[in-house]
């Protein structure tokens, strides 16, 4: 049976920032709503929630295997509660946290810091929530 997006977006927010508080689970649910509805460079040419959760080396929690081994915290083994939902709801009717502005990428440095670009010169840092870093795209996104 295939999950519908919001199953998808539930399970990736619990997967992917379960530990991290309202604000963290909101935050990675805008960052993958913002990759579907940007019109341009990498992420333009992607269109459903399913898309951007699949694209391949993206989200670790939507790989069944990692090093090659399994990896146990995917998206297959969550059973998300009635707060992803509610974030997932949230996210897919159009909200978005103010002070994230248009991030489309977030990573854990497991240090207190956070890099100034990311990947590469294409996100700008913009914002530390819990442990994940977020980066709004630079002009050179577009030609991604």
């Amino acid at each position: 049976m295939a999950f519908s997006d919001r199953e998808l977006l539930a399970r990736i927010i619990e997967c992917e920032a379960g530990g991290e508080g309202d604000t963290g689970m909101r935050a990675v649910a805008c960052v993958v709503m913002n990759r579907v509805q940007v019109t341009y460079g990498e992420y333009g040419r992607l269109l459903t929630v399913r898309q951007v959760i699949y694209q391949p080396r993206q989200f670790t929690c939507a790989m069944e295997m990692v090093g090659g081994q399994y990896n146990m915290q995917n998206i297959y083994n969550m059973r998300p509660t009635d707060v992803h939902y509610s974030i997932a709801d949230w996210a897919i009717a159009g909200n978005r946290l103010t002070n994230l502005g248009f991030a489309l990428w977030y990573f854990n440095p497991f240090r207190p810091d956070c890099r100034r670009n990311f990947p590469s010169a294409v996100g700008q840092f913009v914002i530390r929530l819990g442990d994940h870093c977020f980066y709004n795209p630079t002009e050179s996104y577009a030609d991604t």
